[in-house]
């Protein structure tokens, strides 16, 4: 999930700023935007390539990863880290992809032998989304102004809190309304989040293009991509969630 001023906290805006006009750990210059785009695309690669590694073992073991059910949490540790730890994103980075990799493709797996189809759908839904924001985005037709930064991220805090007290709550066999209710009441709140999603991606689009203008360091460019990667997989995993509530 993303979470900050993007509502990313990867790609709060006060961490560009704050590094801006340091020197590079290695003295090889700015942030860029197109070095942001090599470097997401990259992340993203890695993404991929774990996610078919879970797949394709679920479909010839018949049963997931061993130690699926602790990934989630890795993830979360790994977010708070390179929050704490931004000059190691390069490291850390492709970690967290290759966990949530893993995670996103045992989950689709599952969720490919109940409703065949629905990890591409999915896929195909995410892509757009990602493009028509872009596009928004490039045209003007969306602006991050302060207004919708607020209500974005007290949105996306909200949908956090709310999902770490089910988790917790889940651990005590309490099922926490919405997230998983197949009915109107949770299909409505499904599409909410999804929407929340997409909206975090123009906050990272202007957060990310407002660090490359102030001459944020270069190592910022493995962070600023750790942190769209955070928003595409939160939005991947709404959109996977959605589809299976209306297929039930």
């Amino acid at each position: 999930m993303s979470l900050f001023s993007s509502n990313n906290p990867t790609l709060k805006e006060e961490a560009f700023v704050s590094a801006a006009g340091t020197e590079d750990i290695a003295g090889a210059g700015v942030m860029t935007l197109q070095g942001t785009i090599a470097k997401s695309a990259i992340l993203f690669a890695v993404v991929v390539a774990f996610a078919l590694f879970s797949w394709e073992f679920l479909q010839f073991v018949g049963e997931p990863l061993p130690f699926m059910i602790g990934l989630p949490l890795v993830g979360l540790g790994l977010v708070f880290l390179i929050s704490f730890k931004k000059h190691l994103a390069a490291y850390i980075a492709p970690i967290y992809c290759a966990i949530q990799g893993l995670f996103l493709g045992t989950i689709s797996g599952i969720l490919e032998i109940s409703y065949p189809g629905i990890a591409n759908q999915a896929m195909l839904l995410t892509f757009t989304v990602f493009g028509g924001m872009l596009l928004l985005y490039s045209t003007g037709v969306i602006r991050a102004t302060e207004r919708f930064k607020s209500i974005i991220m007290t949105a996306t805090l909200g949908i956090f809190a709310y999902y770490m007290i089910a988790l917790v709550l889940g651990f005590f066999g309490i099922e926490v309304a919405l997230i998983h209710s197949s009915g109107m009441a949770g299909i409505i709140f499904s599409l909410l989040v999804v929407v929340i999603a997409a909206m975090n991606l123009i906050l990272d689009f202007d957060t990310i293009e407002h660090g490359a203008e102030i001459g944020a360091p270069k190592y910022m460019e493995w962070y600023a991509a750790f942190g769209l990667m955070v928003t595409l997989i939160w939005l991947y995993l709404e959109i996977l969630r959605l589809l299976s509530k209306l297929r039930r």
